[in-house]
């Protein structure tokens, strides 16, 4: 490959990883293009990418975008393809994982389609932990909640008080309205 073409090429990779900052590496080999085709096809309908990549290049375009992968890295061994989109990594690895693991297709990708790990926030991770990895709306349902339970907590800490005033005022008036009507026949 000339260098016109390999500088072509980390350009290409560059303007495609960019923003990407979940990404799921794969290793596929042994795969027919009807096979190969079908995957993308149906990874497609899932708004995952998917791309063949030259190792060597990805890699020195990982290192210029922050993507803190080391070279000596098993992700850079054997041919890589690169899944990225979704919304989430934990939907991005959920939608590779049925597609390569699920009940209709695991046979037709076995030994031909395996998960080497993914890249969670610029920093590589294994593919079990990514599968856990909270979605965005997950987590910020978890903040509400925890701001909710905080604020309660605050309200009844402020009306229990009250309430307690409340209840003692209204015990010392009910005392008054025994007392004053004994008082009025005599």
């Amino acid at each position: 490959m000339s260098k016109v073409i390999k500088g072509m090429e980390m350009e290409d990779l560059r303007r495609t990883f960019k923003d990407v900052r979940e990404l799921v590496v794969l290793s596929v080999s042994k795969l027919d293009a009807l096979g190969e085709y079908n995957l993308r096809k149906t990874m497609r309908e899932k708004n995952v990418r998917l791309r063949q990549v030259k190792n060597s290049l990805t890699r020195n375009v990982f290192r210029e975008l922050k993507i803190q992968v080391p070279d000596d890295s098993p992700f850079w061994k054997l041919p890589t393809m690169l899944a990225w989109g979704a919304t989430s990594a934990k939907e991005l690895s959920n939608a590779v994982r049925s597609e390569i693991e699920g009940p209709k297709t695991a046979a037709k990708y076995k030994d031909k389609v395996k998960v080497k790990g993914g890249i969670a926030d610029g920093q590589p991770i294994a593919f079990e932990e990514m599968l856990k990895l909270p979605t965005r709306l997950e987590l910020i349902s978890e903040i509400l909640g925890m701001l909710f339970a905080s604020a309660s907590a605050i309200a009844g800490g402020l009306t229990g008080p009250v309430a307690q005033v409340a209840s003692q005022i209204e015990k010392i008036s009910e005392k008054k309205e025994e007392d004053a009507p004994a008082a009025a026949p005599a």
